[in-house]
């Protein structure tokens, strides 16, 4: 672990890189590699939701702020499509992180049972903005982050031989 890093409390988290190209997976393990400060071995598997793009999983460990480095060290290629979670900490809510191409980057806190978090005072801003107008369930489904769950939803199922992990948003 960095120096920097000694005396911050520790977290986990699972980073989902849904479409890469192939050319570009040695430098996203690198830069996993680099944020991470320890190797990152990958296993890249095809991608069924689009031709000729890799898919890859992997658990992380690191000091609460992690995923958003990682989510830094990413967005560097925004033809990406990819998900970073960071679990909650004593103290500190999980968070959530979605890019794709043509969205950009999403961000959002998360409960335990990965529910997107929407606290009241943003809300309040929402309906003081948006109340009297059509565009507050517009509004309310970004602070969701619905286009990104559209969007990223045919790429999280496991093809052949990937690392199953269910980020469905449509649970219970």
């Amino acid at each position: 672990m960095r120096e920097l890093d000694q005396f911050a409390d520790v977290t986990t988290g699972v980073l989902h890189v849904h479409s890469s190209p192939a050319a570009l997976c040695p430098h996203i393990e690198w830069a996993l590699a680099a944020t991470l400060d320890s190797q990152a071995n990958l296993k890249w598997t095809s991608q069924p939701a689009s031709s000729g793009l890799l898919r890859a999983t992997t658990d992380w460990m690191g000091p609460i702020g992690t995923g958003a480095r990682l989510v830094n060290a990413l967005r560097a290629w925004p033809m990406l499509r990819f998900e970073v979670t960071e679990d909650a900490s004593e103290g500190v809510d999980g968070e959530r992180f979605a890019h794709a191409p043509g969205l950009g980057l999403w961000h959002g806190a998360m409960s335990a049972n990965g529910d997107v978090i929407v606290g009241e005072m943003r809300l309040r801003t929402l309906l003081a903005e948006h109340g009297g107008s059509g565009s507050l369930a517009r509004e309310l489904e970004f602070a969701l982050g619905s286009a990104w769950d559209e969007e990223l939803e045919p790429y999280r199922s496991g093809g052949e031989g990937a690392e199953v992990t269910w980020l469905r948003r449509n649970v219970g």
